[in-house]
């Protein structure tokens, strides 16, 4: 049994396909099936290391972005990409063709369009899973011919053929779904007496909001204990910008700034978080399952058709605040913050609504509908 993962361009579909991955692994097992052999199509490997743990295959294609702005860069760029596009369909064609897996499943991002292309040609079953409340052009123009496809968001339901789509939520690691304590005061040099906050924009970071935190931590630090991850890009200008802030400040050492943090980092960050300020990508699952309550700061619809509709479908739980970019200032961040950190009644309704909001099994819903289709294909 063959599976083809296709998705790629940032780590809000690269590790959901881990997690989906990881299930299959233990479905076959508690099954008594063979192992299936399990590869990752993409322009990229994303992560080799993970890659190489979970025993998944890297193929490689080219693909090319298109970009919806109509700037001259832009038209450039989607003018060669295009090319680079039709380069990578004729080689997923050959790729595809000499793997010749028994379901592809896809993820979402441009990376993916080639495999899925690929599949459509050669009528192997297609299974689409989609993190967002307003689906890509790729797993929408996907679906059409998909043989399921599962949504984290009921919202995206509409722009899907009704009887394949499942409500499953994002699938999540195994890893990271339950957070601890254990060894992570010491770990991250935390006081046990002062609240943190966790901020984060994803693995890559998020300018504003990093920029934003950074202008206002002397008057956080008084209160709050800050573990900020800032993206690999951005590490040494942040680090820089809050060292000078901060200079001489007696508070100093309650701003711990990270590029990254890895599995055990990050599950003892939500072990010990009471708030956490975020996007509204695939993050909010993990929070949701964390079962902390949130700020959710959108990047802007200008830029992201489904981030906004995603923090204020996730803000209906009751787990979240959401504030929109273009009303992000300092002071309303400090006000949203204290509210919240002050409030016990309204930070306990919104951990129980964050709970609400979870699906813990969702990779192992997805998981199970993979191996059922692939099963069918083999015989």
């Amino acid at each position: 049994m063959k599976i083809l993962f296709t998705g790629g361009g940032s780590g809000g579909h690269f590790y959901p396909i881990i997690a989906i991955a990881e299930e299959i692994r233990n479905y076959a097992t508690r099954e008594h099936l063979v192992q299936p052999s399990l590869s990752f199509m993409s322009d990229a490997p994303y992560n080799e290391r993970v890659l190489f743990e979970n025993e998944i295959k890297f193929i490689k294609v080219r693909a090319g972005k298109l970009r919806r702005d109509i700037s001259p860069i832009s038209v450039i760029k989607n003018f060669f990409d295009l090319f680079r596009t039709l380069f990578g369909v004729i080689e997923a064609i050959f790729k595809v063709f000499s793997l010749y897996p028994d379901v592809v499943v896809g993820k979402g991002g441009y990376a993916s369009f080639p495999a899925l292309l690929a599949a459509r040609i050669f009528r192997i079953p297609v299974f689409i899973h989609d993190s967002d409340s307003h689906p890509g052009l790729v797993n929408r123009w996907a679906g059409k011919f998909a043989t399921r496809v599962a949504l984290s968001y009921p919202e995206a339901i509409k722009f899907f053929q009704a009887d394949k789509v499942a409500v499953t939520g994002n699938p999540l690691r195994q890893e990271i779904i339950t957070p601890t304590q254990s060894g992570a005061y010491e770990y991250l040099r935390l006081d046990k007496n002062l609240p943190v906050i966790f901020v984060t924009g994803g693995s890559q970071g998020a300018s504003k909001i990093n920029e934003i935190i950074v202008d206002v931590l002397p008057q956080l630090i008084e209160k709050y204990q800050i573990i900020h991850q800032v993206g690999k890009l951005k590490y040494a200008d942040l680090a820089g910008r809050a060292k000078f802030v901060l200079k001489g400040n007696p508070f100093a050492d309650h701003y711990k700034i990270f590029d990254y943090l890895d599995v055990a980092a990050l599950r003892m960050t939500a072990g010990v978080a009471s708030l956490v300020i975020t996007r509204a990508g695939s993050s909010l699952f993990e929070i949701a399952n964390w079962g902390l309550p949130s700020i959710v700061i959108p990047i802007p619809e200008e830029i992201s058709h489904d981030q906004r509709t995603n923090a204020f479908t996730y803000a209906r739980s009751g787990g979240a605040v959401v504030i929109e970019e273009k009303n992000l200032t300092p002071s309303i961040l400090l006000f949203e913050i204290d509210k919240i950190m002050t409030d016990e009644k309204m930070r306990e309704d919104m951990i129980k609504g964050a709970k609400s909001f979870a699906r813990p099994d969702a990779a192992f819903v997805i998981a199970g509908e993979i191996l059922k289709i692939a099963l069918s294909h083999e015989e």
